[in-house]
C-alpha cells in the first residue's frame, strides 16, 4: 500500500496537539495508524510540544486537580477506563472503528450508502462510512465547512488527483470537485464533516434539498 495523499500540516499538528474535535481526530488517527510517514511527523510533533511545555512557566494546579483527573479515568462502578485501541495504531489514537456505535446502511443514491458513526465524546461529531460502487459519480460539490475523507478500500479520482487505500482528502469551501469512483471494488471511506455539502450545477440545485449529510 502506498500512501500518497496526507494530512495539512496545520491538521497533523493540530492532531497532535489534541486540538481535533473528535470527529476529525478519529479519522486522523485512522490515518496515522496507516501512515508511516505521518506517524514520524506525529512523534516529532509531539516531542517538540513536550519540549515547549517543559520551558513554559509552571502554572499553579487548584487543591482538587488530583482528584479531578483520576475521576475522569474511572467509571461509576469504581472500573479505571482502558482503551481497546487498535494495536497498528499509535497510543495517543482513537480506539479502533469496531468500538464506536454504527448505525445501519442507508441508502444514499444510485449506488452510494452510508452508516453513521457516533463519537461517545462528541454528539455533535458528524462522522461515518460511506460507500459506492465501481464506477459512481459524486455529485460536483463544494463544502459550507471541512471534510476529511479516509479512503479504507477501493479508490476515487478528481481533479485533486487519485485516492487509494490510507490516503486523505481534505476539503473546505474552497475546493469544488466531483469524486469519481474506479472501477474493480466498492470505494468505502471514513468521512468526517462539518458543515454541509453544497450541491453545484442545475442538477446539484434540484437535489440540494434531499441532500441530508
Amino acid at each position: 500500500m502506498t500512501i500518497t495523499q496526507h494530512p495539512t500540516d496545520e491538521t497533523l499538528a493540530l492532531f497532535a496537539a489534541g486540538l481535533l474535535d473528535d470527529g476529525r481526530s478519529m479519522v486522523v488517527a485512522a490515518h496515522v495508524g496507516m501512515c508511516a510517514e505521518c506517524r514520524r511527523w506525529e512523534g516529532r510533533l509531539r516531542t517538540l510540544g513536550g519540549i515547549l511545555l517543559a520551558d513554559a512557566e509552571p502554572s499553579k494546579l487548584s487543591e482538587r486537580a488530583l482528584h479531578n483527573a483520576l475521576a475522569m479515568l474511572v467509571t461509576d462502578d469504581g472500573i479505571t477506563r482502558l482503551s481497546t485501541a487498535n494495536p497498528e495504531l499509535p497510543s495517543r489514537s482513537h480506539p479502533s472503528l469496531q468500538t464506536y456505535k454504527h448505525g445501519s446502511w442507508r441508502w444514499m443514491g444510485p449506488g452510494v450508502r452510508w452508516r453513521s458513526i457516533s463519537a461517545p465524546d462528541d454528539a455533535a461529531a458528524r462522522v461515518f462510512l460511506l460507500k459506492a460502487a465501481p464506477g459512481t459519480r459524486m455529485p460536483h460539490h463544494t463544502h459550507t465547512g471541512t471534510e476529511l475523507t479516509l479512503v479504507l478500500s477501493g479508490a476515487f479520482s478528481h481533479v485533486g488527483g487519485r485516492y487509494g487505500p490510507g490516503d486523505l482528502d481534505e476539503a473546505d469551501g474552497s475546493i469544488e470537485h466531483q469524486p469519481i469512483v474506479e472501477m474493480g471494488e466498492d470505494c468505502i471511506c471514513l468521512v468526517a464533516m462539518q458543515g454541509n455539502l453544497q450541491l453545484l450545477g442545475l442538477v446539484g440545485r434540484v437535489l440540494q434539498p434531499f441532500v441530508r449529510l
